[in-house]
């Protein structure tokens, strides 16, 4: 098996890995029966990247539960199973604690860390980037840590092509009759999400405002990507409560910037967007951080709920 993972909360890892060992006998069962090889997904799109390149000729385990917050993600007992017996895990260290500490049980030779292939930032790097083309323009740092690394690439099309890309190589190598076809999905994966950044480039070209007020600072990589300013009222970590301070700044912020819309997230509180937005007499909607896909998503997948974004933004920054 092959496990994509990310990091995740440790809640009695040792009972866990016991029951994952009697687990294990079932896994391993089934790969003597010959069926198809086992890739654990820390989240939806780690899945969603597995599922373009591999389609059916893989058997997805996938370790966050829809509806669930994926930073405070924990695992069931048959999850850690999937991730010590899996061919192949894939996941994201650093970004759940969970699964960070399960994989420290697996085969370092059957985990990939999309990390290496994702060029991730911190939020400084992203906040400088954001204002380089401005003269000498202050990023604004009040929202985060200093150093704090963004975890959410995957709202970058272009990043997630390039992680979808080295988990076909990994694929092929662990079963070679399929590297053609996995060669041949990535392929067609990045075409297509070189086509949705191509949608995102052209849709935010001409916009009347180029912020996006969010409840937490998972759209630094979109910002990056087309040229936008994310200003976001707590940093990595979405369950943080504000300090009235940084309410009171990204309220003055807004103001400054003519601001329309205050995002918030359908797996996170709503309350301080709406506290905000009721506040200054504005808008709230939806920015999905595709961190899962449920009920509740503005789409049904990775493309569709993307593209729900890109219209909330044109939306709100009157992009014509």
């Amino acid at each position: 098996m092959i496990l994509i993972l990310m990091n995740f909360k440790v809640f009695p890892l040792l009972a866990s890995l016991a029951i994952a060992l009697a687990l294990g006998g079932c896994t391993s069962a089934d790969e003597a029966d010959g069926t198809s090889v086992k890739v654990a997904a820390a989240f939806y799109p780690l899945e969603f990247a597995v599922s373009s390149v591999a389609g059916d000729a893989v058997d997805i385990t996938p370790l966050t539960t829809p509806g669930v917050e994926a930073h405070d993600v924990e695992l069931t007992p048959r999850q850690v199973a999937a991730v010590v017996n899996s061919d192949l895990v894939v996941y994201l260290s650093g970004f759940q604690p969970a699964v960070d500490a399960a994989v420290k049980e697996a085969d370092p030779a059957k985990v990939v860390d999309v990390a290496q292939f994702a060029d991730l930032k911190s939020l400084d790097e992203e906040a400088h980037a954001e204002h380089a083309a401005d003269d000498g323009a202050e990023a604004d740092h009040a929202g985060h840590d200093h150093g704090d690394i963004d975890p959410h690439f995957w709202l970058d099309p272009l990043r997630l092509a390039a992680v979808t890309e080295a988990i076909a190589e990994r694929l092929a190598v662990i079963d070679p009759d399929q590297a053609t076809t996995f060669a041949s999905n990535a392929k067609s994966a990045r075409s297509e999400l070189s086509d949705l950044d191509s949608e995102f480039t052209a849709g935010l070209t001409t916009c009347a405002r180029r912020e996006l007020f969010t409840s937490h600072s998972a759209f630094g990589y979109l910002a990056m990507r087309y040229d936008l300013e994310q200003v976001a009222v707590v940093g990595i970590a979405p369950d943080v409560e504000p300090s009235g301070a940084r309410i009171a700044e990204v309220q003055n912020l807004a103001r400054e910037h003519g601001a329309t819309t205050i995002f918030f997230e359908t797996a996170a509180s709503d309350a301080v967007a709406k506290s905000i937005a009721r506040d200054l007499g504005l808008r709230t909607a939806v920015l999905d951080p595709i961190e899962s896909v449920t009920d509740q998503s503005t789409g049904e997948d990775y493309p569709a709920i993307m593209r729900a974004n890109l219209a909330a933004i044109q939306t709100a920054n009157d992009c014509g």
